[in-house]
């Protein structure tokens, strides 16, 4: 699996959202500048992941962005899906019936696939929110965040 900046840029998208008071409305503006994220592509990312339910978009002045759903209910994998990231090995590759090594190396790619994904599906926004609070209280900060 590689994580492309669709991926990276996303994850630090929801997580920042996940850290505003009450998860209310963030501009894409502000998100963009806290996150050091381009504001037209974070933009494009968050129209996908409202299509997929995982943000929604809320109008006027003191609108923008806000989560969906609680943290808790939203995961890396979600995430990840959401903006077409992809986590398949190996794609369209069939293993040669004749070669032992290949079967053994698909199985084995197969397997890793498996765990990465169960992972990806277990791991939580909430999971990230407190990783970032506690690395945050380790460097002495309160309030910056940025991953």
């Amino acid at each position: 699996m590689k994580l492309t900046t669709r991926g990276h840029y996303s994850v630090k998208a929801l997580l920042d959202l996940s850290l505003q008071p009450q998860f209310g409305p963030t501009s894409v503006k502000s998100i963009a500048n806290r996150q050091e994220l381009p504001a037209p592509y974070l933009e494009k990312l968050l129209i996908e992941m409202r299509r997929a339910g995982l943000v929604q978009s809320v109008r006027g002045a003191q609108g923008g962005y806000q989560l969906a759903r609680e943290p808790a209910q939203i995961s890396l994998g979600q995430i990840l899906e959401a903006v077409g990231e992809t986590i398949e090995p190996l794609p369209r590759h069939s293993p040669d019936a004749s070669q032992a090594e290949d079967w053994v190396t698909f199985s084995l790619w197969n397997r890793l696939h498996k765990k990465l994904a169960e992972a990806l599906y277990t791991i939580s926004l909430e999971d990230l929110y407190y990783d970032v609070r506690s690395w945050q209280a380790a460097l002495g900060e309160e309030t910056s965040f940025i991953i």
